[in-house]
C-alpha cells in the first residue's frame, strides 16, 4: 500500500484509563497478543506512514519498552490537558515536514490500515486543508457530533457530546477521531485552541472548527465499518475488541484458503501465517510468530506458539512451545514439544510423549509414555513405551547420541552422557550408562530369579496370620 502524498503518524498514547483499574497503562492491555497501541502501529505501516510519534504520558516508559521493536519517535505529555494539547506536544517533531499529518488515538486496535490510506488519498485528491473520517450509528451517545451546513451539507464543526446542544444530540454522525492535516495548517491552528469548554481541555476537533471558519474546506470519509474504530475504555470493552479483532484475524484466514472449523473455540494470534488448505480443529490456539503448512491439520484442543509446522503435518491434542516439525510429521495426543524439539520428515510422537531441546530423524518412532530431553536421534529409529533420557545429573545437562535404525526397548532408562550406535538393540527395561557400539545389544537389568511355590507359602501365612 503506497499512498500519494507521504505522511506522519501521530497516535494518542498518553491517557491513563481510569475505567480500566488496572496499573497496566491502558493502551498496553492485549488485543489478541499484542498491546493494543501496537495494533495502531501497525495500520500506520500499513498505510504508509513515512514517520510515526507516539505521545505517552502514563506510563510512558513502559509503553516505549513495549514497542521497542519499532523505528517510532516518543514525545511525552506529562500534563495532560487534552487531545489537542497532546499533538502541540508532538509539533516541535513536525515543525519541518511539508505533508499530511494523520493523528489517531492508540486505544483503537481494530483500526485497519486501508482506512488511514483512504482518508489521506482523500485529502490528496481534494486538497483540503484537512480530512477525518466519520460514520453514523443510531445511538452516537458519548462521542462528538458532526455538524454540517443545513444548506450545503459540508462540514462546519465538531461538537463533542458534553459540550452538545439538545438539537445536536439528534446528529446521527459521529466523530471516530481519526483525522489528517495539512502540516503547515495544522501548526498554525493549534496556539488558536482554548480551554474554554466544559471539559476545559484544549481538544483536537476544534482544530477542524478553526480551519473551516478560516475559509479552508474540509474534506469528510464516511466508513462503513463503525467496528474499527471501538475505543477501549474499560475491560468489558477490551473483551469487545479481543473478539472483534480474533474473527478479522479468522476471517482474513479463511479468505486466503485456511478452514476454520468453530471460529468461536479457535484463536490465531497476530503474527501467526497459514498456507491453504490447512484446517484448524476446535479448542485450539496458535500464537506467536508460528507458520502452519498447506494440508495440515491442528487440534482440536492444541496449543501452539512460536513454532514451524510444515506440509502435511497432524497435531492432536498436543502443546508445542518452540518446536519445528517438518513436513508429514505426526504429533499427540497428549505431546508435549518444548523449545528445541525439531522432528524431520516423517517423525511420529504418540500420546504422553514430551521433547525437550533434541533432534529426531526423518520415520523416528517415539509412541507412548517417553521423555527425550538434550538428545539427538537418527532416522527409523524406534524409541519403546515408558523411555527416559536421563539428562540431568543435578548440576549440568548432558546429551544422549542415539543413532539410525535402532531399537529402544520399552522401559529404558538412558543415562547421559550417552552414545548409542546405529543399528543397536536395547533390551527392554535396561538402564544404560555405558556408550553402546554400532551393532550390538545392551542389556542393562538385573538377572531375573523365579523362586517355585514362593506365592503359595505367603499366601497360606497371610491367611493364617488374619485368624
Amino acid at each position: 500500500m503506497s499512498v500519494t502524498s507521504p505522511f506522519i503518524g501521530v497516535i494518542l498514547a498518553a491517557g491513563q484509563g481510569l475505567r480500566m483499574k488496572s496499573s497496566l497503562p491502558k493502551v498496553l492491555h492485549p488485543v489478541c497478543g499484542l498491546p493494543m497501541v501496537e495494533w495502531v502501529v501497525r495500520a500506520m505501516h500499513e498505510a504508509g506512514a513515512k514517520r510515526i510519534i507516539v505521545v505517552v504520558g502514563n506510563g510512558a516508559d513502559k509503553v516505549r519498552t513495549a514497542l521497542a521493536d519499532y523505528d517510532l519517535e516518543f514525545v511525552e505529555q506529562s500534563e495532560r490537558l487534552g487531545t489537542g494539547h497532546a499533538v502541540m506536544m508532538a509539533a516541535p517533531l513536525i515543525q519541518d515536514w511539508e505533508g499530511q499529518v494523520v493523528v489517531s488515538a492508540g486505544d483503537t486496535p481494530l483500526l485497519e490500515g486501508r482506512t488511514i490510506y483512504d482518508l489521506v488519498e482523500r485529502l490528496t485528491e481534494e486538497g483540503s486543508a484537512a480530512a477525518l473520517t466519520t460514520g453514523i450509528l443510531d445511538d452516537p451517545s458519548g462521542y462528538g457530533r458532526i455538524v454540517r451546513n443545513k444548506v450545503t451539507g459540508e462540514f462546519e464543526e465538531i461538537v463533542e457530546h458534553k459540550n452538545c446542544t439538545p438539537e445536536q444530540l439528534l446528529i446521527k454522525e459521529w466523530n471516530p477521531a481519526l483525522y489528517s492535516f495539512n502540516s503547515k495548517l495544522l501548526l498554525e491552528a493549534l496556539p488558536q485552541l482554548s480551554r474554554d469548554n466544559k471539559q476545559g481541555e484544549y481538544l483536537l476537533t476544534d482544530v477542524l472548527g478553526i480551519l473551516r471558519k478560516s475559509g479552508y474546506w474540509i474534506a469528510v470519509e464516511t466508513t462503513r465499518n463503525n467496528d474499527q474504530f471501538l475505543g477501549v475504555n474499560d475491560r468489558w470493552q477490551l473483551a469487545e475488541a479481543s473478539s472483534l479483532k480474533r474473527i478479522q484475524i479468522l476471517r482474513d484466514w479463511c479468505e486466503i484458503g485456511a478452514t476454520i472449523l468453530d471460529p468461536g473455540t479457535t484463536f490465531i494470534g497476530a503474527d501467526v501465517t497459514l498456507e491453504p488448505d490447512c484446517v484448524i480443529l476446535p479448542n485450539t490456539v496458535i500464537d506467536g510468530k508460528t507458520s502452519i503448512g498447506t494440508g495440515s491439520a491442528i487440534g482440536p484442543n492444541s496449543w501452539i506458539k512460536d513454532s514451524v509446522i510444515g506440509q502435511n503435518c497432524r497435531i492432536f491434542m498436543s502443546h508445542l512451545d518452540q518446536a519445528v516439525m517438518e513436513d508429514d510429521c505426526r504429533c499427540g495426543p497428549f505431546s508435549n514439544l518444548r523449545p528445541g524439539a525439531h522432528l524431520l520428515p516423517e517423525a511420529k510422537i504418540g500420546n504422553f510423549v514430551e521433547i525437550k531441546n533434541s533432534t529426531l530423524g526423518s520415520e523416528v518412532s517415539v509412541s507412548h509414555l517417553t521423555y527425550i530431553g538434550d538428545s539427538q536421534v537418527g532416522a527409523r529409529t524406534n524409541i519403546g513405551a515408558g523411555t527416559i533420557t536421563c539428562n540431568y545429573d543435578g548440576f549440568s545437562k548432558h546429551r544422549t547420541l542415539i543413532g539410525a535404525d535402532s531399537f529402544i526397548g520399552s522401559n529404558s532408562t538412558l543415562v547421559a552422557p550417552l552414545k548409542i550406535g546405529d543399528e543397536v538393540m536395547i533390551a527392554a527395561g535396561s538402564v544404560v550408562t555405558k556408550d553402546v557400539e554400532s551393532g550390538d545389544l545392551a542389556v542393562g537389568r538385573g538377572r531375573q530369579e523365579n523362586k517355585p511355590e514362593w506365592y503359595r507359602r505367603w499366601k497360606n501365612q497371610k491367611v493364617t496370620a488374619d485368624r
